[in-house]
């Protein structure tokens, strides 16, 4: 499906708490000009059996709970092992914006608290790791090359928050899908793009679980479900799901080591303002300085406009988060400040630690 359609992120769960093949050359044989090219047909294959799958793929799944203080509000999702010390993949909006990440392990009930080692909040893909873990089940990781439409898979992950894995089914729909979601925590929207699609009831708490083929293998990362729009104009129930290959790419990423402008990697820095598009002067508007944060702190105010950060130009709210997912909390950087009423000025600000945004 390539067009665009309303689908909701699934961090939903909101709670008061305390997303065989050999490949070689072939010898040059010669071939004649009547040589005729045919398709092998097999046999079609049985249907996924869910009950073994799931059974393969659960160990290696956990339960995430996300907390904002001082409010004590948490959102629930999943999260997939990718090392036996406690990598784990998931989707950013399951750890956006949080103080805490607290980790579950499905089999035994173990508590750990994790850090967030990294993100890309455009592909919707975080790496976390747990405190204190050694010889955690891990997943196996399959790739999303190989997909067709019509493929049977599974989506896995904490459905409703309960703890407990959920596993539904069905068939690939789509293989390129952009939609436009929604996050159902705090009403942000924005746009995925290349989404697997999956003819599935997927439902909250599921993002960051696994979607896996009829082997065992991930081959994608749960993200969204079709929302009552779509529902409403016969369209659903729909699952969507980063493709595996795309979501490793970011983690490769996130272990260099190497932050990139859409790649966060280690401790979010952050000025501690809330900010929208300005057009006149372009950048990024200060609609909140939050008191006792960096930004306030150095006598940013309300109406000021961000138009450059270090010499590098800022002309919208996202060019801001960008040139701050270059930054690590401590760094000094140097504001350029349009005034309102046509005035400038230059301030520098200490960068705090803040939550991942």
């Amino acid at each position: 499906m390539y067009g665009r359609i309303l689908a909701l992120l699934l961090t939903a769960v909101v709670a008061v708490t305390a997303f065989l093949g050999y490949r070689g050359d072939l010898t040059g044989w010669p071939f004649r000009e009547d040589t005729v090219t045919a398709t092998l047909i097999g046999p079609p294959l049985p249907p996924l059996d869910t009950e073994l799958v799931s059974g393969v793929v659960e160990p290696a799944l956990v339960n995430i709970t996300a907390g904002i203080r001082p409010y004590g509000l948490g959102a629930a999702g999943s999260g997939i092992v990718l090392t036996a010390e406690g990598q784990v993949l998931t989707s950013h909006h399951v750890i956006k914006g949080a103080d805490t990440v607290t980790v579950s392990d499905v089999r035994t009930g173990a508590t750990r608290q994790a850090v967030v080692l990294g993100y890309d909040s455009g592909a919707d893909i975080a790496l976390i790791e747990l405190s204190g873990a050694d010889g955690l089940p891990i997943a196996r990781i399959g790739s999303s090359a190989p997909l067709r439409l019509g493929d049977q898979v599974l989506a896995i992950g904490n459905a409703g928050g309960t703890g407990t894995p959920t596993a539904v089914g069905g068939a690939i729909t789509g293989l390129n899908s952009d939609i436009v979601a929604r996050n159902s925590a705090d009403l942000s929207r924005k746009t995925l793009h290349g989404l697997i699609e999956v003819a599935a009831p997927v439902s909250a708490g599921q993002s960051g679980g696994a979607l896996v083929d009829r082997y065992g293998a991930i081959v994608g990362v749960v993200t969204a479900a079709s929302g009552e729009l779509s529902k409403a104009l016969g369209n659903g129930p729909n699952g969507y799901a980063v493709p595996i290959d795309a979501a490793m790419e970011v983690v490769h990423q996130i272990r260099s080591g190497t932050p990139t402008d859409t790649v966060h990697v280690g401790p979010t820095a952050t000025l501690g303002i809330v900010t929208s598009d300005a057009e006149q002067p372009a950048g990024a508007r200060i609609d909140v300085a939050v008191y006792g944060q960096p930004a306030y702190a150095a006598g940013l105010v309300e109406g000021e406009v961000i138009t450059a950060l270090d010499g590098r130009e800022i002309r919208t709210a996202q060019n801001l988060k960008a040139a701050l997912n270059l930054r690590k909390p401590d760094d000094v950087v140097e504001l350029q400040i349009a005034v309102p009423g046509g005035g400038r000025r230059t301030v520098s600000v200490t960068l705090t630690v803040g939550p991942p945004n």
